[in-house]
């Protein structure tokens, strides 16, 4: 009886003992650390000019990441099984704010788009939390219907329905960087959660053909395609934005020109502390800070995918799944903002997850962390107790 009551002692404490990923935690931290010092590098000189003084958007960022580590932390605490069987309600959530933002009077109307509801002491860009949103329905969706995607009428047809849904309300504003990245995820999602290859390919020939008709079809994103193949083509107009961040990237060289040091933050570069902070970045830390950038979130999609295998060989194919389309959507999303700062892609309009000034965005991501690491914490306890 004794022997019998401390084994269940130690149990107890080692399952006490189970904590949250470190590595993820730590990449996490860093990233938001950088990003605070990075977005007021990047904006004393507009923030300067709106506002008369020089810590308004650091203020801001900074209220942005307390409330989005609360977010992290409270996320932590609430098991799996509330977030999968909320996720068809989380997903008409975010298509019913994605509705409301394009009803003329509600929706904020800035530079041509409107993404942002009006909340008086600040605003919120539905779109951030529709991917999250999404990203939590498909991961329900693929363990629901095992069976169904089989099928592809009744399997992934559905899921593409839902897809296209979100797309076109995504279109109106327009906001073709977030219809990318949430079809890349989803696509990622439906492969990893084993459908059929020739139902994959078929969805990827779908997809592909459609983003190309969006953008033929449409002279101003034609225009972006060809202003980012040629940019210096036209660099006072439709190749301003790129040629002002190669420019950064060129004048970093391997260390850069030291932190505050950067010239195109001076009302060169436009979005120089949102969508391009990762060419003040570049300008200012040199290829070296660059390479830390890529490495932290390269450790961040790591994590994420050594989480969905630890819950997937304990049977958590909910869990492994979220986690899979959690670090795919954060990963996908960081390459494509880096990408299109360096050139490589076409702009796009996304921020650099953590790092970026955008409050909408910092609540998303963190709360994607916040999903990851509870993953994490319930596989680790469920291996600790079995032990």
């Amino acid at each position: 009886m004794s022997m019998a009551l401390t084994a269940g002692r130690q149990t107890r404490a080692a399952v006490r003992t189970a904590h949250y990923d470190p590595w993820l935690l730590a990449g996490t931290l860093a990233l938001l650390a950088l990003g605070l010092v990075m977005v007021f590098s990047a904006s004393i000189s507009i923030s300067e000019r709106a506002t008369g003084g020089s810590g308004h958007f650091l203020v801001r960022h900074a209220a942005a990441v307390g409330l989005g580590l609360l977010a992290m932390a409270a996320v932590t605490r609430l098991p799996l099984r509330l977030w999968e069987a909320a996720g068809p309600w989380l997903l008409l959530a975010g298509v019913g704010l994605l509705a409301i933002v394009l009803i003329p009077g509600v929706g904020l109307h800035v530079n041509g788009s409107s993404r942002w509801l009006p909340l008086g002491f600040a605003t919120l860009q539905p779109s951030e939390l529709a991917k999250l949103f999404m990203v939590i329905y498909v991961a329900g969706y693929l363990i629901r219907r095992q069976e169904e995607l089989k099928s592809f009428t009744t399997g992934i047809l559905m899921i593409g329905i839902v897809v296209a849904v979100v797309g076109m309300l995504l279109l109106q504003e327009p906001d073709l960087g977030a219809v990318v990245v949430i079809c890349v995820t989803v696509l990622a999602m439906l492969f990893l959660g084993g459908v059929r290859f020739w139902h994959f390919m078929v969805v990827v020939g779908a997809g592909a053909g459609g983003m190309a008709l969006l953008t033929i079809f449409y002279p101003y994103r034609l225009a972006r395609v060809t202003g980012f193949l040629d940019p210096w083509a036209d660099p006072f107009d439709t190749g301003f934005q790129l040629t002002q961040a190669l420019i950064a990237f060129g004048r970093g060289e391997w260390f850069g020109v030291g932190l505050g040091g950067s010239i195109q933050k001076l009302f060169y570069l436009p979005a120089a502390h949102t969508d391009f902070v990762f060419a003040v970045l570049a300008e200012e830390l040199g290829l070296i800070g660059t390479l830390g950038v890529i490495a932290l979130f390269g450790i961040l999609v790591w994590r994420a995918f050594v989480i969905s295998r630890h819950a997937e060989r304990l049977g958590h194919l909910y869990a492994a799944r979220l986690a899979q389309g959690l670090g795919v959507l954060l990963g996908v999303q960081a390459l494509i903002n880096m990408g299109v700062n360096m050139g490589a892609l076409p702009t796009k309009g996304l921020t650099l997850p953590f790092v970026s000034y955008g409050g909408s965005s910092m609540l998303a991501c963190c709360i994607a962390v916040g999903l990851l690491l509870r993953v994490g914490y319930e596989s680790r306890r469920q291996r600790v107790g079995a032990s």
